[in-house]
């Protein structure tokens, strides 16, 4: 048994060797499964004469197993492309080069996919030197149907009837032409397993089709075995189409539809006036091709979304660099994004670009831990895209694009970065924010907040803005912090730490002021909308804030070692109350606003054997820096308490009963409007008059009549 070890050796001694004079390659991983359009994998070792093929490969029906490598390439709906990784390594890539939509019903089109599971195959990659395979790489492909999403600014549009003679129809929530609108469970595009994911939250009321049926007093609608007698007479015969839905949804006007691009060829026609944009209608280019920016869809960042009117978007996209990237939108050039677009009008108008530089780019970039030996440099790489677009009427008359670049290293293998990408409406310098309410505030909308300006003509107007709390990213410093808005209805604590050291203490005035500083960067605004649909010239809309200012001339206790008085904490108090409905919804509006600040002492503790702080004068030790706010309901005013004949004689009071007694006249009033008052009085009297002559000949009189005589 001692002499075992030197076989051993001996055999791993030959594998060497054998390796090294073969020059061999091996995939990593050796086997993985596909379940998107894209696939990776890494080729190792002398890879400099290595030549690649793809083919599909199957199963031997006897044996179950798969044939050796081959170097010869076979015909598949894939593209093979490598990418060098470093000298002995190499990426390749495999992207799939087909449709991965699922065909709707009907539908010929080959460029789809018939059934949910679209693609299921085995592919082997060789890699082949001097014609001969050395390594292999088995990929099983399991791909299923992609539901396509209404894109931002997508044209597919639903032929909808009339709506002033016929309800919007059985099932108003299917907008999307041949696909399945999520929550939608009246969506005949909709397959079983589409709808067994969202069955629980399907969209309530006639919106999602669940119309009630006819109501009780239809004619049609009683049995004759428990209809009463007198049902025949008083029953209502109404149409079907006459429900109570009918013009729902209608705004009282038409729009016609645009054409929209197309890739047939084009027809000789006189030409058409250029329509103008509406709200939500695409962007075009000259061409009649959308224009498009990096948005977000369903969650995931698209690179190719159409940009609709009128609507703003501040995005932020995830990309995982291994290398230095290239081509859009990564890697853009000016003279590639000073485009021209349709203007909306008959016109056009020109993108204009202003560069800017990052060179923090901290904000920008997030690394993880394998260490590369050597760092490589990329340079202009694009960050962020912020457009700007100036619009008056149904048109775009300027557009301002400002492109931010910076330089990324790699010291790491892999790099995150975070583009931005926004596009913000304005119309003679005020931004076409959306409301929050109509009119009173919704519960989880942003409160619109604003500061007065004075315009040319002497007239005050409120430029719109949002209280804001702390939204600490990443290491939570307040000098990386950013800024989230305060939501109608839902309280929020939040907060950022802020270095301090024993030399900041000794200058106590200066801290104060620093924090004061970052305390009143969150909120700018003077004035609070009331409601959620303010006009910004009419000065009754707004309310001012009230502000708790800190009193500079208070006394301190201050000392070498700790400041006191520092305002570290800063509180919104939102007051609220509902002042009506809306059918049959409460509408909430703002009563007061109210900002204050709580003063705490800053000391650093030298405690817990950890001496630094005190012996080192630059040593820093993080502390809060915290914001929060809070909503009230103020309680609605019920008036003074009733009496006792108010509580004991409720049937006499109109507004909690059917039946009212007091308006018994109400014909022969002039609060009647349905005819002349001179008609109405006419008739009331004719009325009293055969009342007082049936009383009189009736039962009653005559039995006082017979007992007179």
């Amino acid at each position: 048994m001692a002499n075992a070890p030197v076989p051993f050796l001996s055999s791993v001694m030959l594998f060497i060797s054998l390796v090294h004079t073969q020059n061999p390659v091996v995939f990593q991983p050796s086997r993985l499964t596909a379940t998107g359009p894209e696939v990776r994998a890494l080729l190792l070792g002398h890879t400099s004469d290595t030549l690649l093929s793809l083919r599909p490969v199957f199963p031997s029906n006897t044996t179950g197993l798969i044939g050796p490598p081959s170097c010869s390439n076979g015909g598949t709906q894939w593209m093979l492309t490598t990418e060098q990784a470093g000298k002995n390594a190499i990426w390749v890539h495999l992207i799939l080069r087909r449709n991965l939509r699922l065909c709707g019903k009907n539908e010929t089109d080959a460029d789809c996919c018939p059934k949910r599971l679209c693609l299921l195959e085995t592919l082997q990659v060789s890699a082949c030197v001097a014609g001969r395979p050395r390594a292999s790489l088995l990929i099983q492909v399991n791909i299923h149907a992609l539901l396509v999403p209404t894109m931002a600014g997508s044209d597919n549009r639903t032929i909808i009837p009339n709506q002033v003679y016929q309800p919007l129809g059985s099932c108003p929530c299917d907008l999307t032409f041949r696909a399945c609108d999520v929550r939608c469970c009246c969506d005949k595009d909709c397959s079983i397993e589409e709808v067994k994911l969202f069955v629980s939250h399907c969209l309530p009321g006639p919106f999602g089709g669940q119309v009630s049926a006819a109501p009780a007093y239809q004619c049609s609608e009683q049995s004759s075995a428990d209809s009463p007698d007198w049902f025949p007479f008083l029953c209502v015969n109404s149409p079907p189409e006459n429900n109570p839905y009918l013009g729902l949804f209608y705004q009282g006007h038409t729009i016609p539809s645009k054409p929209g691009p197309s890739f047939q060829s084009p027809v000789l026609s006189a030409p058409l006036p250029v329509p103008a944009y509406i709200q939500g209608s695409p962007i075009l280019l000259l061409n009649d091709q959308y224009f498009t920016i990096p948005q977000k869809v369903l969650g995931q960042c698209v690179n190719n979304a159409p940009v609709a009117f009128l609507e703003n978007f501040k995005v932020d996209c995830v990309t995982i660099l291994r290398s230095c990237p290239a081509g859009l939108p990564l890697q853009t050039l000016p003279t590639e994004l000073s485009i021209t677009l349709n203007d909306g009008q008959g016109g056009d108008v020109v993108v204009d670009v202003i560069d800017e530089v990052a060179f923090e780019m901290s904000r920008f970039i997030s690394n993880t831990v394998t260490n590369l030996d050597e760092g490589l440099v990329c340079e202009n790489v694009t960050v962020a895209l912020d457009y700007t677009f100036y619009w008056k009427g149904n048109g775009i008359t300027r557009v301002a694009l400002t492109r931010t670049v910076g330089t990324i290293t790699f010291n790491t293998s892999a790099v995150a970065l975070t583009t931005r990408y926004s596009a913000v409406f304005l119309n003679g310098g005020l931004i076409s924010e959306p409301n929050s309410g109509n009119p009173g505030y919704q519960v989880g909308r942003p409160v619109i907040a604003g500061t007065l300006d004075t315009l040319d003509n002497y007239t005050s107007s409120v430029q719109r803005s949002s209280l804001n709390v702390w939204k600490p990213v990443r290491d939570g410093l307040c000098s990386t912090a950013e800024m989230k808005p305060v939501l109608f209805g839902e309280n929020f604590t939040s907060g950022c730490l802020l270095p301090v050291s024993r030399q900041n203490l000794t200058q106590c005035d200066l801290l104060r002021d620093a924090v004061t500083s970052l305390q009143a960067g969150l909120n700018t605004a003077t004035y609070m909308a009331k409601s959620g649909n303010p006009d910004p010239l009419i000065m009754t809309d707004w309310l001012n804030i009230s502000f708790v200012t800190l009193n500079s001339s208070t006394t301190t206790n201050d000392t070498t070692s700790s400041c006191s008085g520092v305002p570290s904490h800063q509180h919104i108090h939102v007051l609220s109350l509902i002042t009506g409905m809306v059918e049959g919804r409460p509408q909430r509006e703002i009563h007061a606003v109210l900002v204050s600040y709580t003063l705490l002492s800053w000391a650093l503790d030298c405690g817990g054997g950890d001496d630094s702080l005190c012996m080192d004068p630059m040593e820093t030790k993080l502390l809060p820096i915290t914001s929060s706010v809070t909503f009230t309901d103020i309680p609605i005013n019920t008036g003074p308490p009733k009496t006792r004949f108010q509580v004991n004689f409720t049937e006499y009071d109109c507004n909690r009963n059917d039946v009212c007694w007091p308006e018994l006249a109400f014909p022969m009033t002039k609060s009647y409007t349905g005819e002349p008052h001179s008609q109405s009085l006419a008739k009331g009297l004719i009325l009293v008059f055969f009342f007082i002559t049936a009383s009189i000949l009736g039962t009653p009189w005559r039995q006082i009549r017979q007992a007179w005589t």
